[in-house]
């Protein structure tokens, strides 16, 4: 009993606890007068941003469902209520994971099959992070001065992973390795339910199309988050350029993204200091701006609340 609860608490506590910390050494009164003094306008076009990064999202998860039949797949309004929905339940979820079981689960009850649910969720996943990686180690490659020590570091690791993801979907030796493992697994159930998701990701190699249109969206989708975190910066009165943004952006997105806290709160807030620190900026206004920026995506989250209080709870129970 004493196990359960204390991981119940664990990521509440982590996060209260490096939250608190932080506003802490960041001065609470200095962060109160920054986001006092924001400007209505640039907060205006980020919120606007929203709509069109939310929409590029839903779509490339739509465009995911290739291996299934054309006749055979949900309809658009469905899939928009199912993703809207899961990204609203994964808000309260450990980073975006909860979420994507939700998206998974839901999918399934349309008469999709489970495995083939969780390889349109996993390569949405896996695609979303391989084009922070790659507008990261872009804006990098334009931009070396304005990274942050560690920065470089972490977005090859990134990139060697997603390599590693792509070797496994193309190639038939490293599926066939992956097959072996999967046979050591302990549990039948579990067995087969891992051998089915492989067969299911090993299906877009024959979809090259759709995941180069996939991946095209999802760096546009980065893209606006970075111009978002500008607009919002720029409200603070941040004057960093907009490429110190495509540096640090893409960063403290795949930190946001470990299951650690909920919704990334701490974490983020840690990583917006680290990174923008870094770069001259003061933790009042690294702090004021990480908080807007997590708001911000809360905001785009609310219209998945909307349509789970009008029917998408039955859904996601």
């Amino acid at each position: 009993m004493i196990t359960v609860s204390g991981s119940r608490w664990t990521r509440p506590v982590v996060a209260l606890v490096l939250l608190v910390w932080l506003l802490w050494i960041s001065h609470p009164a200095e962060i109160w007068h920054v986001a006092a003094s924001a400007t209505i306008p640039p907060l205006l076009v980020a919120v606007g941003l929203t709509l069109f990064d939310r929409a590029l999202m839903a779509w490339r998860w739509l465009a995911l469902l290739v291996p299934l039949p054309a006749a055979a797949r949900p309809s658009l309004a469905k899939i928009m209520r199912i993703f809207f929905v899961s990204t609203f339940v994964g808000t309260f979820l450990p980073a975006s994971v909860g979420g994507d079981v939700v998206r998974a689960y839901a999918l399934s009850q349309e008469r999709i099959p489970l495995a083939l649910s969780a390889a349109s969720v996993a390569m949405d996943r896996a695609l979303g992070v391989m084009s922070i990686l790659l507008v990261g180690v872009i804006a990098l490659w334009a931009a070396p001065d304005a990274a942050p020590a560690g920065v470089t570091f972490t977005l090859w690791v990134g990139a060697l992973a997603c390599v590693a993801l792509g070797i496994v979907v193309f190639s038939e030796r490293i599926a066939r390795m992956a097959g072996v493992l999967i046979a050591r697994v302990p549990g039948m159930a579990l067995r087969a339910l891992a051998a089915r998701l492989l067969d299911a990701v090993r299906e877009y190699r024959y979809h090259h199309g759709a995941l180069a249109s996939v991946l095209a969206a999802s760096v546009g989708v980065q893209v606006l988050r970075v111009v978002q975190a500008y607009f919002l910066g720029v409200s603070l009165g941040i004057t960093s350029p907009l490429s110190a943004y495509f540096v640090a952006i893409p960063v403290i997105l795949l930190i946001m993204l470990l299951p650690i806290t909920f919704n990334g709160i701490g974490t983020s807030q840690a990583a917006f200091i680290w990174c923008f620190g870094a770069m001259g900026v003061g933790r009042p206004e690294a702090f004021a701006l990480s908080v807007l920026f997590v708001a911000l995506g809360i905001v785009g989250n609310l219209p998945g609340g909307l349509l789970y209080a009008t029917g998408g709870r039955r859904q996601t129970a």
